[in-house]
């Protein structure tokens, strides 16, 4: 066992489970310490490993890495996923109008005004707005963590989602003030011209594709590390606000489950548009957009 995977594990899980540390430490009969050492890679038993499934309403096997892990929670899916980035090489996406870890901070303020504003007035904002500060945290973990360990990225977007990022802006279907809706749209602009030029200069370990015809049925990432790779499918998109749960995004190391994606993958990279044709065709969805 690698007590360091399981410690991440058991991070994402807890916060999946909407119980506080506090809690499930006590019901365990441990210090909260002692929780988050277990959290940081502590050497864990067994016997504590299957109690803690048991709080969490998980399998041991998922807990240990070994199962389908699955997440609702945005802000535990992002945890989750910030450590598969930490283990991971190579990294690659179909699906999205976007990868949050090479997005720009336009984006980013756009997103942290539109989710802190769809918050409304009462005595629960404060709670509310703590929470999405958390979330927010979160998504610039994964943002330092890929400036420092650069994995490779082989990104397929979707024309199809392109457009409805550059319809609504970050963080769709929110209410919130019309000139932050502006500003979201904006920053939707701003990205995809961002990301036209990246495919344009092409820098070393990044790649990003358009599949302009046929269409992702449904987004995936695969993150391949040194000793095994894990398939996230249905992912949770980086700007869903973390008090929300539209979806379950699932994620498994099973070699068959890579095996199959790896291949329409494959396919998607093989037909999408590449280079100054993608990069053209994003700045004519930007222009039809305004």
């Amino acid at each position: 066992m690698k007590f360091a995977d399981i410690g991440q594990q058991l991070r994402a899980y807890r916060m999946e489970s909407g119980m506080r540390a506090e809690e499930i430490a006590a019901r365990l009969g441990v210090s909260r310490a002692a929780l988050y050492r277990y959290e940081k890679g502590e050497v864990i038993k067994l016997e504590t490993i299957r109690r803690l499934a048991e709080l969490l309403k998980v399998s041991p096997l998922s807990l240990l890495g070994i199962g389908i892990e699955y997440f609702a929670r945005p802000a535990a899916f992002q945890e989750r996923l910030r450590g598969l980035e930490e283990q991971a090489d190579q990294i690659l996406l179909v699906g999205g109008a976007f990868h949050w870890p090479i997005s720009g901070e336009a984006l980013e303020g756009a997103l942290a005004e539109a989710w802190t504003q769809s918050v409304p007035p009462g005595p629960d904002r404060a709670a509310a707005v703590s929470q999405i500060e958390q979330g927010l945290g979160a998504l610039s973990a994964r943002k330092r963590l890929y400036n420092q360990k650069r994995p490779t990225v082989i990104a397929v977007l979707s024309e199809g989602m392109l457009r409805n990022f550059l319809a609504e802006g970050v963080a769709p279907g929110l209410n919130i003030p019309e000139a932050t809706r502006t500003r979201a749209r904006i920053a939707a602009q701003q990205e995809a011209e961002a990301v036209a030029d990246l495919m344009e200069s092409v820098p070393i370990g990044l790649q990003i594709g358009l599949a302009a015809g046929t269409q992702p049925a449904a987004p995936f990432m695969i993150l391949r590390g040194r000793d095994r790779a894990h398939v996230v499918t249905s992912p949770i998109p980086a700007d869903t606000p973390p008090l929300t749960a539209t979806g379950v995004a699932g994620v498994t190391a099973a070699e068959e489950a890579v095996a199959i994606h790896q291949r329409v993958a494959e396919t998607m990279w093989r037909d999408a548009l590449k280079g100054t044709e993608a990069a053209a065709r994003i700045r004519e969805l930007v222009r039809l957009s305004r």
